[in-house]
């Protein structure tokens, strides 16, 4: 017991000084996409017998794009912590707009506002359980491949490759995830027998994967620039400087 309260009170005070630390911008970016992706979750977008995508995808590469950010600069133990921040906020304000959900009211008709901000518990159980796995897995890899590059390792090569890599792969485990605990476990009891099959749970994924590494191509360039921006400016130097010493 006395280990756990040691880690919980180290964790405290690091995240207490990430979170002065870090550019409260993408932080910003971060949380609201993450909350974003669970409400546009909701949506099934296409629906074919070997591809399946839902409207998640049109901001889910924001979150890793973020997420590759922050690993780059200040580590994947930030990132992760700010990813599990992100996730507590995104349940807050789930059980918010379900509150809000469930009050009555004789104004107007608001079925349409009241099933689409109320949730659906076992979509915010498959999205929060997805999120933080490939979180977990994105930052891990993006640490590794930008280790892997002892010549120039803040080039632009090296946060192309560790941006692109660990985005597909963690975006391929994080739809695919998602998918399999939804529209394969709870879908079909909760939703009159309406499932998606594992082939279109894995093409899903990959499709999903493949258009969101797009995206990360096309916006990397902004990515690369503020990280070099944040090495320049010594953003961060006071958490940087507690971690390094913590490790000592």
């Amino acid at each position: 017991m006395s280990k756990i309260k040691a880690w919980l009170k180290k964790e405290k005070a690091q995240t207490s000084m990430l979170l002065k630390n870090i550019p409260s911008t993408v932080v910003t970016l971060f949380v609201v996409s993450v909350i974003c992706m669970n409400l546009l979750a909701n949506k099934t977008l296409i629906q074919l017998d070997w591809i399946a995508l839902d409207g998640g995808i049109l901001i889910s590469w924001l979150s890793f794009m973020c997420m590759d950010i922050v690993t780059k600069h200040f580590g994947p133990a930030a990132s992760n912590r700010i990813s599990v921040l992100a996730a507590v906020i995104n349940l807050l304000t789930c059980l918010i707009f379900f509150a809000a959900s469930a009050i009555p009211s004789t104004a107007a008709d608001y079925s349409g506002f009241d099933s689409i901000f109320g949730g659906t518990w076992f979509i915010l159980l498959g999205s929060t359980v997805a999120f933080l796995s490939s979180a977990a897995i994105n930052n891990g890899l993006n640490q590794i491949i930008g280790g892997a590059f002892k010549c120039n390792p803040n080039g632009k090569l090296a946060f192309a490759m560790r941006s692109y890599v660990s985005t597909f792969i963690g975006q391929f485990i994080d739809n695919f995830l998602f998918s399999v605990i939804v529209f394969v476990g709870f879908a079909p009891v909760f939703w009159d027998g309406f499932s998606w099959s594992v082939l279109q749970c894995a093409m899903c994924a990959l499709t999903g994967a493949v258009a969101e590494l797009i995206m990360e191509v096309a916006f990397s360039p902004i990515g690369y620039r503020i990280t070099e921006k944040w090495r320049r400016e010594k953003v961060g130097k006071e958490y940087l400087d507690y971690i390094n010493k913590a490790v000592d």
